[in-house]
């Protein structure tokens, strides 16, 4: 049995799904534990790609099953809309749990997403508008509908019109916008309730008995450790817990269960939204790197602020999750770059920094201390073997490894299943 973490360590966009795919072929179940549908993996498989946001990656492989835990927050409408993609491409989808401790977005969720955003103008956070705040802060305040609330008519309801009053009033005196009806909320709901039922259970009973059976779990995290609600770049972050740690809270398992966490790092690197990104590259390179890596938001298409990696997040990231290796993914979009840099460090004020900035202010004004490596004039998409790869790209990667402090176990040269070199096993 191993219990492995999936997590970003970056602002996100990283690969992990490729990476959760690439492992999920040898786990028995596959947890994802927090976030939403802001979330966005691509994983392609014989040259099909899906894009999921609420279903675990692991739900392309027939027999494992695939939970949604507790700290996720469900809107049912995108999760039946992905259950009904993967019924039609033919996909098995009966190996779903959905934790019936799970909150329920709802459509006042979306509504002041979209308008508290509007209202933040030049501060605004850049929310996908999905409504995972504002359902993430009715948690956190106790008026939250869960899963096991949806499924009880007369609990959603009593739940519903207490909420329903409070949201209309805030909409309608504070931001100018109608509200909600709520025999329509409730029949829209209602129905959901009964198309998800099959899947809604104890979810922390099905994996804890997992793991007392000896089995492989993966746990699936979203966003990345830069978006973590605590160790982020607040407030430019998600409102749940990326790292590691989330998974046990996100799940219910203890911490004492995790064997392995995988942190995943994109060969350079990139952020959407806003929130200052020290490495950002604002020349023909950036442009360059984002046209090759088609670097376009999966959920919202934005196009994503690209630059070089920065080793001192990784590096954080290690600290913050106790991350045992590195996936390095893309290393095959620096393909064809004649040099290639590495942030090692940051100045600020002219004295270098021991410690990642908690103060925005000063991120924004470090300087960069950069390593220069040779690139490598040649593809390496074809390539399934470490010692194949070109020397520069073995040594850009061995440079990441020997900055972070963190081995290597996986290096991806391609989102294809067959295009990762493992270089250790992992579970």
């Amino acid at each position: 049995m191993s219990a492995v973490v999936v997590i970003g360590t970056q602002w996100g966009d990283e690969g992990k799904g490729k990476i959760v795919d690439f492992l999920a072929e040898q786990a028995d179940v596959v947890v994802r534990y927090q976030g939403g549908a802001n979330a966005g993996h691509t994983v392609k498989v014989d040259n099909k790609e899906f894009k999921l946001h609420l279903l675990p990656a692991g739900i392309l492989y027939p027999g494992t099953v695939c939970v949604i835990g507790n700290s996720v927050v469900v809107d049912p409408a995108a999760l039946l809309a992905e259950l009904e993609m993967m019924k039609k491409e033919g996909i098995d989808t009966s190996g779903l749990r959905i934790s019936n401790r799970a909150h329920v977005i709802m459509p006042y969720h979306r509504r002041l997403d979209e308008v508290e955003e509007e209202f933040r103008g030049d501060k605004k956070i850049g929310t996908t508008k999905r409504g995972i705040g504002p359902c993430y802060i009715d948690k956190n305040a106790r008026c939250g509908i869960r899963m096991v609330d949806l499924l009880d008519e007369e609990e959603f309801s009593e739940k519903l019109a207490y909420n329903l009053e409070t949201k209309n009033y805030l909409l309608k005196v504070v931001y100018g916008v109608e509200g909600f009806d709520f025999e329509a909320v409730k029949a829209e709901y209602m129905a959901y309730a009964e198309q998800l039922r099959p899947y809604v259970t104890d979810t922390v009973t099905v994996i804890n008995e997992a793991i007392r059976a000896g089995k492989n779990i993966l746990f699936e995290g979203a966003q990345a450790t830069l978006l973590d609600i605590d160790h982020g770049t607040y407030p430019y972050v998600t409102t749940s817990h990326p790292i590691a740690g989330g998974a046990c809270i996100g799940a219910g398992v203890g911490p004492t269960k995790i064997d392995k966490v995988i942190g995943v790092v994109k060969a350079y690197s990139t952020r959407v939204g806003e929130g200052p990104f020290p490495t950002e590259l604002t020349d023909e390179i950036g442009d360059h790197i984002r046209r090759v890596g088609h670097e376009y938001g999966v959920t919202t298409g934005r196009p994503r602020r690209c630059g070089w990696l920065d080793a001192c997040v990784v590096r954080y990231a290690g600290y913050v999750s106790g991350i045992d290796y590195l996936a390095i993914t893309r290393l095959d979009i620096l393909d064809g770059l004649e040099k290639l840099k590495i942030c090692v460090g940051y100045k600020y004020k002219g004295e270098l920094l021991n410690e990642f900035p908690a103060s925005l202010k000063v991120l924004a004004q470090v300087e960069p201390v950069y390593e220069e490596l040779p690139g490598w004039m040649q593809s390496i998409s074809h390539i399934r073997k470490y010692e194949d790869l070109p020397v520069n790209a073995r040594r850009y990667v061995e440079r990441i490894a020997e900055v972070t402090g963190v081995k290597v176990g996986i290096v991806s040269v391609g989102p294809s299943r067959e295009q990762t070199i493992l270089l250790d096993k992992i579970f």
